[in-house]
């Protein structure tokens, strides 16, 4: 990795995805998590503070980046729960079949390459019943808007660490195996809407 990857884009992603709108999604859906915990995409550690310590045993936090990681260690140090680092991308979970009780997403599956193998190893390492929650924005509900969604993404994932803008978020998650029991869609408050179509809900993998 380079210089712009490892210590310039922790810093934009980080602050992009602390800006109040995204942060009043993340209260509404963290402390939902209970048990084992994993975490796919732990970035900074925005999402630690957010955890209730009552129901969450740890956190398993998968995050590739060595900058993010660094990032961490503030958030890991005053984290309310304990946090167990794995440094693998997503489409390699080091985790035994079947011992997450429940996995959590927020704005990861735009960046990860390999969407498909991400999530079938997020399946595998679900119990059955176990539970996905997910925040996430993607491809939005507008013609008009998915045509400059389209348009956008080559360049867009260039400077901002592989994140794409028009991936069907629900439908790839319904494509992975779970079923989806609560989805909501809307536009995020404030910024661009092609950035901002949210993919927000839970799911689970059946038992």
């Amino acid at each position: 990795m380079g210089f712009y990857d490892e210590k310039i884009l922790p810093t934009l992603i980080d602050v992009s995805c602390s800006l109040e709108p995204a942060m009043a999604l993340r209260r509404r859906l963290v402390p939902q998590a209970r048990g084992r915990v994993l975490e796919v995409g732990m970035g900074s550690g925005i999402n630690l503070a957010l955890y209730n310590p009552e129901q969450v045993e740890f956190v398993w936090g998968l995050e590739p980046s060595e900058g993010m990681r660094h990032k961490a260690r503030h958030n890991i140090a005053n984290s309310p729960v304990e946090v167990r680092l794995l440094d693998l991308p997503g489409e390699q979970i080091p985790l035994e079949d079947s011992s997450v009780d429940t996995v959590l997403l927020t704005f990861t599956l735009c960046t990860i390459p390999d969407w498909k193998a991400a999530l079938a190893q997020i399946y595998r390492v679900m119990k059955p019943g176990a539970t996905l929650l997910f925040c996430e924005h993607g491809r939005a509900d507008s013609a008009s808007l998915q045509k400059w969604q389209d348009r956008i993404t080559p360049l867009w994932k260039k400077c901002f660490g592989g994140c794409h803008l028009n991936r069907p978020i629900a439908s790839l998650i319904g494509e992975g195996g779970f079923s989806i029991h609560s989805l909501e869609n809307f536009y995020m408050e404030k910024g661009p809407k092609f950035v901002g179509y949210m993919y927000f809900g839970q799911a689970s993998k059946p038992a």
